[in-house]
């Protein structure tokens, strides 16, 4: 398995972590008696505004991965993995961890470097597959 798709499947992982912590916390606020249901009121109280930036920041990761991915599938179809594709991938992948920790705690401006960075390299990654 190349370096570009062992990056893929790492923040794919991340991004399922995302999802199970948040989902816990969330549970843990409002109870898990509202989320069994069919969601047809609100909910009983509002996410805390820590558990509100965890939630943005998943989303956030849930539209980058599909960016990241298409650029991961067009390196790998094209045959053009290579070392520049690897640092890129995994710059992507850390850029994205560092995310997490940036939302979740308010760091500006380091969540909007981050989030650049990340989209910088999906970017790149792109134009790699193109080249």
């Amino acid at each position: 398995m190349t370096p570009d798709l062992i990056a893929l499947i790492l923040a794919a992982l991340l991004w399922a972590g995302q999802l199970a912590h948040l989902a816990l916390r969330a549970n843990l606020e409002i109870g898990s008696r509202y989320f069994l249901s069919p969601r047809d009121t609100a909910p009983p109280r509002e996410l805390s505004q820590a558990t509100l930036r965890l939630k943005r920041a998943y989303e956030n990761h849930h539209e980058a991965l599909l960016l990241f991915g298409v650029a991961i599938t067009a390196i790998t179809l094209t045959g053009k993995e290579s070392i520049a594709s690897a640092i890129l991938a995994f710059a992507y992948l850390g850029a994205r961890i560092l995310f997490v920790p940036a939302y979740a705690l308010g760091w500006t401006p380091w969540r909007s470097v981050f989030f650049g960075i990340g989209y910088l390299c999906s970017i790149l990654l792109l134009v790699l597959a193109l080249l």
